[in-house]
């Protein structure tokens, strides 16, 4: 069984709650699966889960270095010199990343997310799309920090072939092993 699940802000990717943050129990999934990967309680957006073992890891190995697209919306309006530095890998604390695609989008058409990011008067945020092929802490953050464009927002918008598209914050679907694209 393969799942897609848009985790909503706030939500932790293990089962069980911690502190003042819910776990992946409120959703009502089927006994038997388990998150392949995981996205930061501040973070939202695609959330793969499985009770294969073998395409869990085919998943979480950065070996098989599975694309994955995010949505992150950041301070201000980054100049080309900003895109391209992320698109080359910039240099992180712990070593450089890998290149990625990084592009401005128009900004998406999500669900409001509760809390609201703060919003400043004078400071503009500005879209990006990011393709990245490895999957460290806080990696898309840390590198759109490194350029001078903080995130404010971040939603994994897909993995592989498969998106987001028709879910909506806590919901699920089914997934057939062909839609995954490996």
């Amino acid at each position: 069984m393969i799942l897609a699940l848009f985790k909503p802000y706030g939500y932790l990717s293990q089962f069980s709650s911690h502190d003042k943050h819910p776990g992946l129990a409120a959703f009502q999934l089927p006994k038997g699966v388990y998150p392949c990967g995981r996205l930061d309680c501040d973070s939202e957006g695609l959330l793969l889960l499985t009770d294969d073992g073998s395409l869990h890891h085919e998943l979480t190995d950065p070996r098989f270095a599975h694309p994955r697209t995010y949505w992150a919306q950041v301070e201000r309006l980054p100049c080309s010199d900003a895109l391209c530095r992320l698109a080359a890998g910039p240099r992180l604390s712990d070593g450089p990343t890998r290149p990625c695609r990084a592009r401005l989008i128009p900004e998406p058409a999500l669900p409001s997310r509760q809390p609201p990011i703060r919003q400043r008067k004078n400071v503009p945020t500005s879209w990006l799309e990011l393709t990245l092929t490895e999957g460290r802490n806080r990696q898309v953050r840390r590198m759109t920090a490194a350029v001078g464009h903080p995130t404010l927002r971040l939603v994994r918008w897909a993995i592989g072939a498969v998106t987001l598209e028709g879910l909506e914050p806590g919901r699920w679907r089914e997934l057939l092993r062909p839609a995954l694209g490996l």
